[in-house]
């Protein structure tokens, strides 16, 4: 795929869907070249839902609750393929999604953190800017990564920072960091869609410069 050419974007959620409603806006405003071909829930009644279907978009929930592992990793999975995506994006999603091997580095995940730092099981949402704080750092930020069998820990493709304020509440503290994240997704899923990148151990890698000679590796997909 190059840069010019729309990307197919599968986009999973499991709640009030703000992140889906940023790619929504950015590409009906013509800021991402992308097409929206799928939504999934993993929650029925989110408002993530309600925004996917007033945008017009196609919607499939399958429930966690009560859904043994096995069965709701096939079911999320035939719900993907049935869509067939370039890339897969976790916008909200609360559960770790086992990637098959055909879409290994095609699943991208944002997290309201600078990673490695303020990640893992059980730091999502408030509960992130919560550890932020408690901790005295000076600056937070997001990271959007490749996804991988682990919370978290998949290599890093785009950070953005913001500062941590002397006044911060877990609320004023989301709301700067979820600004950079409505740029740093964006970004992220133009860059892996032009297929100009590599990885070397736990790096993405870009080129500096578009003059330059750069060869992806077979592995980026």
């Amino acid at each position: 795929m190059t840069e010019s050419q729309s990307v197919r974007l599968a986009v999973l959620i499991s709640g009030a869907g703000t992140t889906l409603q940023n790619l929504v806006d950015r590409i009906t405003r013509g800021q991402l070249a992308a097409e929206i071909v799928h939504v999934i829930s993993s929650r029925a009644g989110v408002l993530g839902v309600e925004r996917a279907r007033q945008a017009g978009l196609p919607v499939t929930v399958v429930e966690r609750r009560g859904c043994i592992d096995a069965e709701f990793q096939q079911r999320v999975w035939e719900a993907i393929r049935a869509a067939a995506p370039d890339l897969v994006c976790l916008a909200g999603w609360l559960h770790l999604l086992s990637i098959p091997p055909d879409y290994r580095y095609r699943v991208l995940n944002i997290h309201p953190a600078l990673l490695p730092a303020f990640g893992g099981k059980g730091l999502y949402g408030r509960h992130v800017h919560e550890a932020v704080l408690a901790a005295g750092v000076k600056v937070s930020g997001c990271t959007v990564h490749f996804a991988d069998e682990t919370y978290d820990t998949g290599p890093i493709i785009v950070q953005r920072c913001v500062p941590v304020r002397d006044d911060d509440t877990p609320e004023t503290l989301a709301a700067r960091v979820f600004a950079a994240e409505c740029e740093a997704y964006p970004e992220a899923i133009r860059r892996v869609a032009s297929g100009r990148w590599r990885i070397e151990g736990r790096r993405v890698l870009f080129p500096s410069d578009e003059s330059e000679a750069f060869r992806p590796s077979a592995g980026n997909g």
